[in-house]
C-alpha cells in the first residue's frame, strides 16, 4: 500500500462471517479485500454486535464519539478482518450488543429503535469523513451500503467545511429504512431536510431516500437492476427520483468468493471435482440424497436444488405451487431456507406428502448449502426481482446449471440455452420471462430435455464452470469510481 493510495471508508451493517443476513454480508467481506489488492486503502466500519466481539481477539480503542442530544457515548475500536482488511467497530453496547440479528430480535421482529441504531452508524461515518473527525486517517470517499448507512449522505451534505465524497450502493431497493418524521430532530438533522426533495417519503423519514438524494454517486449490484429500478414496476416508489439521478447511477455486478466456492477444494464437500472430472459430481449427489433421505433414482431423474429466503420476492409461492408437478416429471426437489411462515409450513407439508422425492430444511446450514450446489443437477431461482443474486454464480461454478426468472442480476450472469448459444460456447443455464408457475415448469422441462442429452449437458456445465465471477472486475470498476469522485471533491477533509 503506497502513500498515495486513495482512502475509502466502507460503511455497512453486515460483514461475513461476523454479521450476515444475506448477500450484503458477503459483499462487505469480499469487496474490500479485492480493493486492497488493487492498492485502495479501504477500511470497514461495522456496528459492534455480539457476534463481532465473539470473533475478534484484540481491538484497540481509536477514539470516543459523543453524538446527538441527549448525547450517546460510543467507542471506535480497530482490529482486522481475517482477510487483513482493517475493521473499525462502532461500540455502543445498549444499541448493538443484543441477542438477535442486526435488524431484528430473536422473535423476528424489527428492533423498535432501528432508526437510532443506524442513525448512529451513519452519523459516525459522516464525522469520520468531515473536518470534525478525531482520527488522523481521513477517508476521501465514504461508501455507504443500503439504508442502514445511507443517512451518512445527508449528514455529509449538511456538514460545514470540506468533506469526503460519498457513494450509496443499493443492494435491495425494497428495504428503505422508513421511520417516523420525529426522527429527523432526534438524529440531529435540520428541519429543512424533511422535504419532498430531501428525506420525506410518503409522510415518513426515509434513510434510503437520503442516500439517493444526497449521494455523489449511486450504484446497484447489477447493470440490469440499475435499469429496472427506474421503472414504476421495480422502483418501489422511488423510480422518478432515480430517473432524475440517472446521470450518477450505475450498476456494478457483484462477484463471488472464488476460493470459498470452488468444487475442487470446497471443505464442505465429501467429493471434489473439476470441469474435466464431472463424473465425480454424481458422488456428491448421492451424498446429498443420503443426507436428506431421498431415493437413489436412475441417472435420468434430475435433482433440483434451492437455497433461498422463502419469501414472495424469491418466488417461494411459485415453488409451493409447482413442487408436486416437478416431482412428477420425475425429478427430486431439495430446498434449504427460511422466511415467511406460510411458505415454510407449505413446503414442509409437501415434503411430508412426497418423502423420498421432496426434502425441505427450514433454517440455514452452510455445509448443506455447499452440498446442494454440488449435489444438485440444476438450481432453481424463480425470484420476482433479484438485484444481483449470488447462488446462480455459485451454481455455474459447481457445474449445476441455473433455471431462473430473467430479471436483474440473473439476466446479467446467465446465458440462456439454445442450440446456437451452446454451439458458440456461451450457454450456461435457462431463463424464463414471467414469474409464473407455468413459465417455471416450462423452463424446467426444457432443462430436463437437455439434461438427457449427455454431451450437450456436459458442455453446458463446462461453460458455466469456465465463467470468471471473481471480485476483481467489480473492484476495478469501484476503484475507478472512487478515483473520479475523489478528484472531483478535491483535497480530503
Amino acid at each position: 500500500m503506497n502513500g498515495d493510495a486513495i482512502r475509502v471508508l466502507f460503511v455497512t451493517p453486515e460483514c461475513a462471517p461476523l454479521a450476515k443476513t444475506g448477500g450484503l454480508g458477503d459483499v462487505s467481506a469480499a469487496l474490500p479485500a479485492a480493493l486492497r489488492q488493487l492498492g485502495i486503502d479501504v477500511r470497514v466500519l461495522l456496528p459492534g454486535y455480539p457476534g463481532v466481539f465473539a470473533a475478534v481477539n484484540h481491538a484497540r480503542e481509536l477514539a470516543r464519539l459523543t453524538l446527538f442530544e441527549p448525547p450517546l457515548a460510543s467507542r471506535l475500536l480497530e482490529t482486522r478482518l481475517a482477510t487483513g482488511v482493517p475493521l473499525m467497530i462502532l461500540d455502543n453496547p445498549p444499541l448493538y450488543r443484543r441477542d438477535g440479528g442486526p435488524y431484528q430480535n430473536a422473535s423476528g421482529e424489527d428492533w423498535r429503535d432501528n432508526g437510532l441504531r443506524f442513525g448512529l452508524l451513519s452519523k459516525a461515518a459522516a464525522v469520520l469523513g468531515s473536518t470534525s473527525s478525531p482520527l488522523p486517517w481521513r477517508p476521501q470517499v465514504i461508501h455507504c451500503h443500503d439504508w442502514p448507512a445511507a443517512l451518512a449522505c445527508a449528514y455529509l451534505h449538511y456538514a460545514s467545511g470540506p468533506r469526503a465524497a460519498n457513494i450509496v450502493t443499493v443492494h435491495n431497493l425494497a428495504f428503505q429504512g422508513n421511520f417516523d418524521p420525529g426522527m429527523v430532530a432526534s438524529l440531529g438533522l435540520p428541519p429543512a431536510s424533511y422535504a419532498a426533495d430531501g428525506l420525506e417519503f410518503h409522510g415518513r423519514m426515509s434513510f434510503l431516500k437520503a442516500g439517493l438524494v444526497y449521494a455523489d454517486a449511486i450504484t446497484t449490484v447489477s447493470p440490469t437492476y440499475a435499469h429496472e429500478i427506474q421503472s414504476e414496476a421495480c422502483g418501489a416508489g422511488m423510480h422518478r427520483l432515480l430517473q432524475r439521478r440517472r446521470s450518477v447511477l450505475s450498476g456494478i455486478l457483484n462477484g463471488i468468493d472464488a476460493a470459498a466456492w470452488n468444487p475442487a477444494t470446497d471443505p464442505y464437500l465429501p467429493h471434489h471435482y473439476r470441469s474435466d472430472a464431472l463424473e465425480r459430481k454424481r458422488l456428491d449427489k448421492q451424498a446429498l440424497q443420503d443426507r436428506l433421505q431421498l431415493a437413489h433414482d436412475p441417472d435420468d431423474v434430475p435433482l433440483l436444488g434451492v437455497v433461498s429466503r422463502l419469501t414472495h420476492q424469491k418466488g417461494a409461492d411459485l415453488l409451493v405451487q409447482a413442487a408436486l408437478e416437478l416431482a412428477a416429471l420425475p425429478a427430486q426437489l431439495v430446498i434449504l431456507g427460511s422466511g415467511q411462515r406460510e411458505h415454510e409450513d407449505a413446503l414442509r407439508a409437501l415434503a411430508a406428502h412426497a418423502p423420498g422425492r421432496i426434502a425441505v430444511t427450514v433454517g440455514f446450514d452452510e455445509a448443506l448449502a455447499h452440498l446442494i450446489e454440488a449435489g444438485a443437477d440444476m438450481f432453481l431461482m424463480p425470484s420476482r426481482f433479484e438485484p444481483c443474486g449470488l447462488n446462480q454464480m455459485y451454481s455455474q461454478r459447481y457445474g449445476t446449471p441455473p433455471i431462473a426468472h430473467a430479471t436483474g442480476g440473473l439476466t446479467d450472469t446467465i446465458v440462456d440455452y439454445s442450440p446456437g448459444t451452446l454451439a458458440a460456447g456461451n450457454a450456461t443455464g435457462f431463463l424464463f420471462d414471467q414469474p409464473t408457475v407455468a413459465a417455471l415448469l416450462a423452463a424446467v422441462r426444457r432443462a430436463v430435455a437437455v439434461y438427457r442429452e449427455r454431451d450437450n449437458w456436459r458442455m453446458l456445465q463446462q461453460n458455466g464452470m469456465a465463467r470468471d465471477f471473481s471480485w476483481i472486475a467489480a473492484a476495478r470498476q469501484y476503484a475507478e469510481l472512487y478515483l473520479r469522485l475523489a478528484a472531483r471533491r478535491g483535497s480530503p477533509p
